[in-house]
């Protein structure tokens, strides 16, 4: 199903960027402001250079966010002439100095991509399937989620917008944002620990249905040819099974076509630990075993255990609210930087 699959929604949506012809007081194109607004904004403390800075990425202030990107989309890109055989162009008589159609965009475009969990509150598990209403439900409770905790942000990249005069609310960027929405098939990424049950064709069944119809179209045919009224034994006329046969195959082959891209639309099943708290649990987690790992080579029996109770008690493993690691860093040590910078306790 597109935008779903393994109990996220991945959103793509097209925010029209205003023509630079109109009134801008700045005397810079709007284009150039969504550039600048979009330089502005921090990214995710994932390098050495990012994690000196002490700022995190505005993305990270909700548990939502597994990826999020911003990008101005200034044309659709051209990959050259649509090839075809040589031979069959000279035939056909197809000029090659001739240019072909080139797509073109009309304007250029604020792009926004963004992998989050399908749910509508935080805490919820992932679904394993959603109707359109339900998908439309989920990208609007996230958009009021990113108004609520960037709202200075979004002003400033989207006020460069087409129709965005009349956002003041987070309801009315909800509403906004499904009006930019494109659907999209394609995932960003894959948290599998083991691969889903796909959902497999049953092969042999659909060829069957569509095969044995399509034989006896075929040899009722043949006989009806050769001069046979009548099927031996069965006594059908062989014209009128001829014309039954081959309009159950047509029919046969329909629907099984249907069924293939249904059940190729349908979507995975959550993985285990696929949300972004668990992800983030999972990443805290095993940096504080690594080190309690180090810290504990040698130690006796009864050390050992005393160690790893207190490690249990510190860490709570099964809670994946706390402590845990905060989104937008890329390890420990980078929130280590982040909590000194900003003055908060790990």
């Amino acid at each position: 199903m597109a935008d779903l699959d393994s109990g996220h929604i991945f959103l793509t949506t097209f925010a029209p960027i205003k023509d630079s012809s109109e009134s801008n007081a700045n005397h810079t194109s709007f284009e150039q402001n969504v550039r600048i607004a979009l330089a502005k904004l921090p990214t995710a403390m994932q390098s050495p250079a990012t994690q000196n800075t002490g700022i995190n990425s505005p993305f990270s202030r909700n548990k939502r966010n597994h990826l999020a990107r911003m990008f101005v989309l200034n044309d659709a890109v051209y990959n050259g002439r649509i090839g075809q055989n040589a031979l069959v162009a000279t035939v056909k008589g197809v000029n090659t100095v001739v240019p072909q159609h080139v797509d073109q965009l009309n304007c250029a475009y604020l792009v926004f991509a963004a992998d989050i969990d399908a749910i509508t509150r935080d805490g919820e598990p992932l679904p394993t399937n959603l109707s359109k209403a339900e998908q439309k439900d989920v990208r609007a409770a996230y958009a009021r989620e990113l108004w609520n905790t960037m709202e200075l942000e979004i002003q400033d990249v989207y006020s460069n917008c087409v129709g965005f005069e009349d956002v003041d609310t987070a309801d009315d960027f909800a509403e906004y944002l499904d009006k930019c929405h494109v659907e999209t098939t394609m995932p960003f990424h894959d948290y599998y620990l083991e691969l889903p049950k796909f959902h497999l064709l049953a092969t042999k069944p659909l060829l069957l249905a569509v095969l044995i119809p399509a034989l006896v179209a075929v040899i009722a045919l043949v006989m009806r040819i050769l001069g046979w009224i009548d099927v031996p034994m069965l006594g059908w006329n062989t014209l009128w099974t001829f014309i039954i046969a081959a309009a159950l195959t047509v029919l046969f082959a329909f629907m099984a076509v249907k069924y293939v891209i249904r059940n190729g639309e349908k979507p995975l099943t959550p993985a285990t630990y696929d949300d972004l708290p668990s992800v983030l649990k999972s990443l805290y987690s095993q940096q504080k075993f690594s080190t309690f790992a180090v810290e504990n080579q040698g130690a006796s029996a009864g050390d050992l255990h005393k160690n790893f109770a207190a490690f249990l008690t510190a860490n709570k493993p099964s809670d994946r609210t706390e402590p845990t690691q905060i989104p937008g860093v890329i390890s420990m040590a980078a929130m280590d930087k982040l909590n000194k910078k900003t003055g908060r306790s790990t």
